[in-house]
């Protein structure tokens, strides 16, 4: 099949966009322009860095529950955004633990730390541990493990298969990342404003049923994924058994506010619907 309602990109105001939606077996469903362009991830470099570091716990070189970050700190809160750190300035704000502080901070922090505990750079211990098993062979972070990554639609489809059907870590592990650390946590969600809870797992946001959203009126509360400042997002919607991504080279803004639900409500529409 090829998914009709990935053709409403064509209408979003940005100069250029691809985007694909997967299915949790790999098949791709349906993909819309240049899906081999390189794009700016913006945040969207978050959860490829959270499966880096769920690597690095896997294979026994870091803890979830160790020392991380600032004092108090541990691997499992800069994940999960809750160190306390700021946003994007390495000062603390706040215990850990107590509030949702969205921080690039964080996952810079995380980042020297599997550096550190794994003796390579972050780049290159994302690279060996997902980019290349996983055939992401136009993917690149050059820069911070909060922000700095560039991929193309083709490559993140690689990515979205495997967090539905896990062979680079345990399911039981990518089971963690999909639940709710530090239940009940207030917090602000970037460019939504305050949601109570703010909801996240491990380096993956959990949309629950927080309103306004950036996912779709219909999709499941066990959503879960990231977007991106540049204009971007993944999603993975369970209960719909797919996965969608979009990359376009617009900064995020009232026009992604407006047109990126009613784009995941068609895309989910079109998924129910088929024989």
């Amino acid at each position: 099949m090829s998914l009709e309602s990935l053709a409403l990109i064509e209408e979003w105001p940005v100069p250029a966009v691809a985007a694909a939606v997967v299915r949790a077996d790999g098949v791709v469903l349906g993909t819309r322009g240049p899906v081999t362009r390189p794009f700016a991830l913006a945040s969207v470099t978050k959860p490829l860095a959270a499966y880096a570091a769920l690597v690095a716990y896997e294979e026994g070189a870091v803890e979830l529950d160790e020392p991380a970050g600032p004092e108090g700190s541990t691997v499992r809160h800069l994940l999960a955004h809750t160190s306390g750190l700021a946003f994007d300035e390495h000062r603390v704000t706040a215990a850990p633990g107590l509030r949702r502080l969205y921080s690039n901070a964080g996952f810079e922090q995380l980042g020297d730390h599997i550096a550190k505990a794994t003796e390579i750079p972050f780049g290159e211990y994302l690279k060996q541990a997902v980019l290349e098993p996983l055939g992401m062979t136009s993917t690149t972070l050059d820069g911070s493990p909060a922000k700095d990554g560039v991929s193309t639609v083709d490559d993140l489809v690689r990515f979205a298969a495997e967090v539905q059907a896990p062979r680079l870590l345990d399911p039981r592990t990518v089971a963690e990342a999909m639940t709710v650390q530090y239940p009940g946590t207030k917090g602000v969600l970037p460019g939504y404003g305050h949601q109570n809870p703010n909801d996240w797992g491990l380096g993956f946001e959990i949309r629950d049923s927080k309103s306004p959203h950036w996912t779709g009126s219909s999709s499941s509360p066990r959503t879960f994924g990231h977007f991106g400042q540049s204009g971007t997002f993944l999603w993975i919607d369970p209960d719909a058994g797919a996965a969608c991504v979009a990359l376009t080279d617009r900064a995020f803004g009232p026009w992604a506010v407006e047109v990126w639900p009613a784009f995941t409500d068609a895309v989910l529409a079109e998924l129910s619907s088929a024989p």
